[in-house]
């Protein structure tokens, strides 16, 4: 049975990318760089503020740091998969729209291969783009004006496979290695102007197959009776994602009918970024966890592909993107282990998170991110288990930026974590 169920949630996890590309936004802001970044935390630590860099524990997958598999226990085999639902209000001047979105977000798994050696593997989105708005432009100081419908869909995932191995009692180092893929369909139309008796449409499109590369190490100490602290750090390779990215250029003449229309290749035309981070957390008596964690990643270095209107080519253009950095916090507080109390070893979970823009709008910086998150990891209890764990949390983001538009997220996360004991061997006297 547990052979079957094995079979099962391996070929759901390879079913997931086919999901994997629908998108979860609607916001404008991911038509910049390569959408918005999705959040890389899991169903235990998003209410937490998404830290996870320094946090060690053997009862779930810890993806943001690959040196904590090393953690799993040599019976336990772990699966978690989540979902979320959101609410968008996008503000600008005095109007106010709203948009909901939904999705299956991740599933990754993880289980002990060798002696103080874990593994796991699983799928997780990277970034999400869809937006769909109407915008009208003056031409230059006259009344002349154009009406463009701006639409766009895709994103990008990765499947990954990774390891992490306790070399030395404290200290453990391990790897996230993934299949990175994803596409963007993008569209700029004239839909009408005063002036133009053409039907002017771009279209911009780009498919990627590539790699991406993460490592992690962490250092754990118990530095007195009650406390454990856990100190991570985390690199990602940033490179050239070596796909092809596509203008066409189509023009209808309104009068005769006749359709001219232009194709522009550019190779080489993305790349993801070299990232780092390091984050840090006290356990206290086994009850309260406290965790900090820094991340940068060094999008400024970039060029992107665009539409030059300066000299009507499209190009690859640096000045685009900057360096991102975030800060979160976060807790996760059970007020007894042992008690017989439902509600005494339900976790409850409290976090902050700060992030700035990765991209420029117009010329200037595009919006920061201040999140708030908190959630509930409900213990599933039965006659054989008492280990699974039932993760909701909420989060609140604000995206804003001067004189852009403002976003306002209520999002609502639920995973669920299945801790099972499949590899303990039942002894009958």
């Amino acid at each position: 049975m547990k052979r079957e169920l094995f079979c099962g949630l391996l070929a759901g996890t390879m079913l997931l990318p086919a999901k994997a590309q629908v998108s979860s936004t609607l916001s404008p802001y991911s038509q910049f760089g390569l959408g918005v970044l999705a959040d890389q935390s899991q169903g235990f630590n998003r209410g937490m503020g998404g830290v996870g860099i320094g946090l060690r524990n053997g009862k779930y997958v810890n993806m943001q740091n690959p040196a904590s598999y090393s953690s799993v226990d040599s019976l336990t085999m772990i699966f978690d998969a989540g979902v979320m639902g959101q609410i968008t209000n996008l503000k600008e001047g005095g109007k106010k729209v709203n948009a909901k979105t939904g999705n299956f977000d991740y599933v990754v798994a993880g289980f002990r291969l060798l002696p103080k050696v874990g593994v796991s593997f699983g799928v997780v989105p990277y970034s999400n783009i869809g937006y769909n708005y109407y915008s009208a432009d003056y031409i230059g100081s006259s009344a002349s004006y154009t009406n463009e419908r701006h639409e766009g869909d895709g994103g990008f995932s990765q499947v990954f496979l990774g390891a992490g191995w306790e070399f030395m009692k404290g200290f453990s180092a391990g790897f996230n290695v993934s299949y990175f893929w994803g596409k963007w369909e993008k569209t700029t139309s004239v839909i009408s102007s005063d002036t133009y008796v053409n039907t002017l449409t771009k279209g911009y499109s780009t498919s990627v197959k590539s790699y991406k590369l993460d490592f992690g190490v962490q250092w754990q100490k118990q530095i007195n009776k009650n406390d454990v602290l856990t100190l991570g750090a985390t690199v990602g390779l940033g490179h050239g994602l070596n796909n092809t990215a596509e203008m066409l250029t189509a023009n209808v003449d309104n009068q005769t009918g006749v359709i001219t229309s232009d194709t522009i290749r550019l190779d080489k035309a993305l790349s993801i970024p070299f990232s780092f981070g390091v984050g840090a957390s006290v356990v206290h008596k086994r009850s309260l966890t406290l965790a900090l964690d820094y991340r940068m990643q060094r999008w400024g270095s970039l060029d992107y592909p665009m539409f030059n209107p300066q000299n009507d080519h499209y190009e690859l253009v640096g000045g685009q993107m900057k360096d991102r950095h975030q800060v979160a916090l976060g807790a996760d507080w059970i007020p007894s282990l042992t008690s017989r109390r439902f509600l005494s070893r339900v976790h409850y979970k409290a976090g902050i998170s700060y992030a700035t823009p990765y991209y420029k709008v117009q010329g200037q910086n595009g919006p920061s991110e201040l999140c708030l998150s908190a959630g509930f990891g409900i213990p599933i209890i039965n006659g054989w288990n008492n280990r699974s764990t039932l993760n909701i949390s909420a989060q609140w983001v604000h995206a804003s930026a001067k004189n852009l538009v403002t976003e306002n997220t209520f999002r609502i996360n639920i995973g669920l974590t299945f801790n099972e004991r499949w590899f303990a061997k039942w002894k009958v006297d």
